[in-house]
């Protein structure tokens, strides 16, 4: 019996912490979800205040709090997943059940208030699990030993092999707009190296200069870096600052630096999913002033400015509805303008310099 015991309560351990896992990865909700469910409890909070007059007086500070913290949420790129904003809405959600536990009510009262009321507490019971889940997803970030994701292409990198004579090598350095770009199907016969890892920002990109750039030896690397940079709201002079250490150690290693310009974006497709809204998190002037920049920037270096944008922005200032299906990405069309841009740019910075007359 007691060998039973053991062997269940064995059993037991192993499987607590897989189980944990995955019920704190089931507690997280995604940025639409997170919405959804403030929004909801908002409402309820309106509809029981009318239903016990005593609460609509007492509880009344506590839903508006719970409605600007909502509103900060929508109107503020990443918000969503913002743990202190999070607990700040929990706080109001909490201590408004407390209240209403409090305060007198009709009796009896009515089924639809009875309703609302655990509909409520259950809607700040799920928030509770993903603030948890949040708090554990930004632990796993922080002693995430591998930031910048190097193993991705780690075992790429290391079967590539050197650079035929001849045949200059060419990194493609950015986030998911070149990680979706199959280079082999718009540039055959050439070496073409893609290394765009999706949601990156420059400073991850920084962090991967050295195995994903300079370790193979390319004549020269063509970087597209900055629009999820803006999405998470990181300052325009830190991404000026990346993107001029990436230079230099580009120009340090002999490797040629290019710098794309940041293509635009629309909401042109938001009616097929709300997310697809771009603007809010990625404002037009922002990336025009980021590739204004950017121009000015390898004016002063003597780098080749590979302006994808001036091609592929409508008369609004949008990325051309034709050109993305989400008003971010390029999809194959959006590819076949990008393609003989960066073509005509990468042969004009492997051109040899002119000699000097004597």
């Amino acid at each position: 019996m007691a060998l039973r015991i053991g062997l269940v309560f064995g059993i037991l351990l192993a499987v607590r912490p897989w189980s944990a896992a995955r019920a704190q990865q089931n507690a997280w909700l995604p940025n639409r979800d997170v919405l959804a469910l403030l929004d909801r409890a908002v409402q309820r909070m309106d509809s029981t205040r009318v239903a016990a007059p005593e609460l609509g007086r007492a509880g009344a500070p506590l839903a508006e709090n719970a409605r600007q913290v909502l509103a900060t949420m929508r109107d503020t790129p990443g918000a969503a997943q913002n743990a202190a904003l999070t607990y700040r809405f929990l706080h109001n959600l909490r201590a408004y059940l407390a209240v209403a536990d409090a305060a007198p009510k009709p009796f009896p009262l009515p089924e639809e208030a009875r309703r609302q009321f655990l509909e409520l507490r259950e809607a700040a019971e799920r928030l509770e699990a993903h603030f948890q889940a949040l708090l554990e997803r930004k632990e796993a970030q922080l002693r995430n030993p591998d930031r910048d994701n190097l193993r991705r292409y780690a075992e790429a990198n290391a079967k590539l092999g050197p650079p035929a004579p001849g045949k200059p090598r060419v990194v493609f350095l950015g986030d998911s707009i070149t990680d979706g770009w199959r280079l082999h199907e718009y540039f055959p016969d050439r070496d073409f190296v893609n290394r765009g890892i999706s949601g990156q920002i420059t400073g991850e990109m920084l962090g991967r200069m050295k195995a994903d750039v300079l370790d193979l030896k390319p004549a020269a690397v063509l970087i597209l870096a900055g629009t999820n940079d803006i999405a998470r709201g990181v300052p325009v002079n830190v991404i000026q600052n990346n993107l001029t250490m990436i230079a230099d150690l580009a120009v340090a290693h002999g490797i040629r630096p290019l710098f794309a310009s940041l293509l635009p974006v629309s909401d042109y497709h938001k009616d097929a999913d709300p997310q697809y809204e771009q603007t809010r998190r990625r404002p037009p002037a922002t990336i025009r002033a980021l590739n204004q920049w950017l121009e000015r920037f390898c004016k002063q270096r003597n780098f080749v400015y590979v302006d994808y944008y001036s091609k592929m922005v409508d008369s609004a200032g949008m990325l051309e509805a034709s050109l993305s299906d989400d008003g971010l990405h390029p999809n194959a069309k959006g590819y076949r303008v990008m393609a003989p841009i960066a073509l005509e740019a990468i042969e004009r910075a492997l051109k040899p310099a002119p000699k000097a007359r004597r």
